[in-house]
């Protein structure tokens, strides 16, 4: 028999079995890793998620918080578990800073892990001290050059640190950046009027601000975010390039199956759409963002190379 018949008959006796392993999977509960302590963002969305996968997979999905070392610790886990699919790890713009913050890593989030669906995301949100004036973009340039803007941050390496970082050479205002150890003693020193200016994630900003104890002056996406619809968005202002956000997505160990990722991605994304599911997504400022493994994986490759130029720009290097 020719060899290319040969082949043919070949795969067409591999079709069934691939088809019959994607029915047969979930066989086993799953472990749906978040990096995160419980309570942020990135645990919130893997909670609600579990929960319908559950429902829809007929097996148990279980989150799993392995916080440590700025997600990478989970991220390892992941990395090196068993690459049946029965294993995923919920990962985050993070996750993409981490690949050049950190000198040396255990995993690679390209090589290792593999791209089964991106999730969702959210806009970073420019804001000022109500005691400096400026109203937007334009303006912070202008009083920066009287006197250089304080703007503090969750962190050194964090996004709330690049993104001031990236803006600075972006639009060209004097900033000094402020670290501190976590969001919320950034965002009660901005507050407190100990620093001008902060970018954080619309759920850290958007109540202050309506509350009149920050002032947003600038979205970093597309379109206005409908919890802040009177602030401009930075391509608006004249900065049609600078769209930043936070971003949430699912990845599994590299080597798995490309039919149990296709069924997982297949799974969430539909769950995704879910009215219910939707509104909860949507409350925690989000939007849903989805796009298949391959499309995912681009984004993927994009944000590394990105945040890989903020980093060595700023300098920045893992505390």
């Amino acid at each position: 028999m020719p060899i290319n018949h040969l082949l043919r008959l070949l795969g067409l006796l591999l079709v069934p079995c691939a088809l019959a392993q994607a029915a047969d999977f979930p066989s086993r509960p799953m472990r749906y890793v978040v990096a995160f302590p419980p309570g942020g963002v990135n645990d919130a969305i893997a909670r609600i998620l579990s929960q319908r996968m559950s429902d829809v997979l007929n097996v148990p999905v279980i989150v799993d918080n392995r916080p440590g070392a700025g997600g990478n610790l989970g991220s390892e886990l992941v990395a090196k578990a068993a690459p049946d699919g029965h294993t995923v790890l919920n990962i985050s713009t993070a996750q993409a800073i981490s690949q050049s913050l950190y000198a040396k890593l255990g995993y690679s989030l390209e090589r290792d892990l593999t791209p089964v669906i991106l999730l969702a995301s959210s806009p970073l949100i420019v804001a000022l001290h109500p005691g400096v004036n400026a109203r937007g973009v334009r303006d912070l340039i202008a009083a920066s050059k009287v006197q250089p803007i304080r703007f503090s941050s969750g962190g050194i390496g964090t996004i709330s640190h690049l993104s001031g970082e990236m803006l600075s050479r972006a639009v060209g205002f004097a900033g000094i950046h402020v670290p501190y150890k976590g969001g919320g003693p950034a965002s009660v020193d901005l507050i407190a009027g100990q620093v001008q200016m902060m970018i954080n994630a619309v759920t850290d900003i958007a109540p202050a601000a309506k509350a009149g104890r920050m002032r947003a002056v600038g979205t970093m996406a597309e379109k206005r975010h409908p919890q802040l619809p009177d602030v401009a968005t930075l391509p608006e202002q004249g900065y049609k390039d600078f769209v930043l956000n936070n971003w949430v997505g699912i990845v599994a160990p590299v080597g798995t199956p490309k039919d149990r990722v296709q069924k997982l991605y297949a799974t969430i994304a539909s769950i995704m759409k879910e009215p219910a599911i939707a509104e909860r997504v949507v409350s925690y400022a989000f939007d849903a963002a989805i796009a298949p493994p391959e499309q995912f994986a681009k984004h993927i490759r994009s944000e590394v190379q990105r945040f890989a130029k903020a980093v060595k720009e700023s300098g920045a290097k893992a505390e």
